[in-house]
């Protein structure tokens, strides 16, 4: 039983103003689209696509399967561009892998390619790109009249031989791979292959762990190196397959009966040939030499990506090998507490932070209520412009806290006794206002009781 775990990442890239590119990374199928024909027809074809490959491939997810869905988004591109003028020459990329049971009965994937969008397997210490791309310069390098490195920098390694929906048919690569456990895969969009070198991307497959995190980690490189184009990444890991192995797993070509759709000529510029954005903007107007000595039309397009007409046979080469074992080292990679430091952001609030700061508030905070509880726990009475009042608080404040005039009562001076002044002058405490006000009561009435007890006139 083989059991994978994926992770995905797209990002528009630094020279686009929007994404056309589209992925898939489900429990057994995983796929990536790069989109052409303008934004809008670029990101239609992309997703129709991806929404195709994956309703098709469930109702059979076999290695027939999976060409019978590549056929399937091809149509549907293809009829949609017919019914609306404005898609009219939309196209897309295509690069899928399902896991199904091969003939022998043994778990295997099933790899199928249209375009550019690539496929890379690791294993038993090689990277090696499965898929060959379908563009003029690659087939120059099949057929002997370039070299890897002259296509690598050759002004026509943007133009495509093959792309889905823009023939009512297509013909499509496909592969068979017996994966080994720690084996893992990777499909991209050419905005990471165009910037980032098959060495770089094995450092980070070799040493990035979680599928999730490297895929994020190759984004990031291409937009690094500048970030001309969408970049979008899958990376599917073999957490259980076959025995692990010092070889690499075994890959094997499938041939495909049927013919290569050669596209009607077309003359250039020709709105139903599809298009792709150059980082530049500038469109390609030439009509470029195809393989084998025929006139393969391009389009006018605002982008870097033209299509010409594919010859009718293509040399098929075994899967490029590229050594994972004498690479540079990676980086020392760089702590969370490092790169927040780098890009200024404030350090995270945790709840140890919170606690810390809440007990220093708290000794402060504690002490202003123990010095206020001892300031206002306290009543007296005393004279307040001739009238009997009770304050709460320390007579003449204490440490900042002054006492409150808690009521004026409105005995007068003049309405107690005169003995009784002096202390009032000097303030009498009381234990609470109610206390306060009792004690001018008494003193009142004490005056009132005398006042009524004088004599009031002379007698024999």
């Amino acid at each position: 039983m083989t059991v994978l775990r994926s992770g995905v990442a797209t990002d528009v890239g630094r020279a686009r103003d929007s994404n056309e590119d589209r992925a898939a990374a489900g429990d057994t199928l995983f796929a990536v689209a790069d989109g052409m024909g303008g934004h809008v027809g670029g990101e239609v074809a992309a997703r129709l696509a991806i929404d195709t490959l994956q309703g098709a491939y469930d109702r059979n997810p076999t290695v027939a399967g999976l060409r019978e869905a590549f056929v399937a988004a091809n149509a549907a591109i293809w009829e949609k561009s017919l019914e609306v003028e404005q898609l009219r020459g939309m196209g897309t990329t295509l690069t899928a892998a399902g896991l199904t049971v091969g003939s022998d009965g043994r778990d295997v994937m099933c790899l199928a390619n249209v375009g550019d969008s690539r496929a890379y397997l690791m294993s038993g210490g090689l990277v090696r790109q499965i898929t060959a791309d379908h563009s003029l310069a690659e087939e120059r390098v099949r057929h002997g009249e370039m070299t890897e490195a002259e296509a690598e920098v050759h002004p026509h390694r943007h133009i495509l031989t093959r792309a889905l929906g823009v023939s009512p048919e297509v013909d499509v690569d496909l592969w068979e791979l017996h994966v080994h456990t720690g084996d893992r895969l990777l499909l991209c969009s050419d905005g990471l292959t165009n910037e980032v070198s098959v060495a770089q991307i094995g450092q980070v497959l070799e040493s990035v762990r979680d599928p999730r995190k490297a895929a994020r980690a190759l984004v990031d490189r291409a937009n690094a190196h500048g970030g001309s184009d969408n970049i979008t990444v899958v990376v599917v890991d073999v957490l259980v397959g076959e025995d692990a192995s010092r070889e690499p797993s075994e890959v094997a070509r499938v041939p495909v009966p049927g013919t290569v759709n050669v596209p009607p000529a077309v003359p250039p510029g020709d709105p139903q040939m599809p298009t792709r954005t150059h980082p530049g903007g500038d469109p390609i107007t030439a009509v470029v030499p195809a393989v084998g000595g025929g006139q393969g039309p391009t389009a006018q397009r605002p982008s870097g990506e033209a299509f010409v007409a594919s010859p009718s046979s293509v040399q098929t080469l075994p899967p490029r090998e590229y050594r994972s074992e004498p690479r540079l080292a990676p980086p020392p990679r760089e702590t969370r507490a490092e790169r927040r430091r780098r890009l200024g952001i404030p350090r995270r609030i945790t709840l140890r932070v919170v606690l810390f700061f809440l007990l220093v508030l708290a000794v402060p905070a504690g002490a202003v209520a123990v010095v206020h509880w001892y300031a206002m726990d306290n009543w007296y009475v005393a004279i307040d412009h001739g009238d009997l009042a009770v304050y709460q608080g320390r007579q003449g404040g204490f440490l900042g806290f002054e006492p409150r005039l808690l009521d004026r009562s409105g005995v007068t001076t003049t309405e107690v006794l005169p003995r009784r002044l002096a202390a009032l002058r000097a303030t009498v405490d009381e234990p609470s206002l109610r206390a306060g006000e009792q004690y001018i009561a008494n003193l009142h009435q004490e005056f009132v009781t005398q006042q009524n007890a004088a004599p009031t006139g002379g007698g024999g």
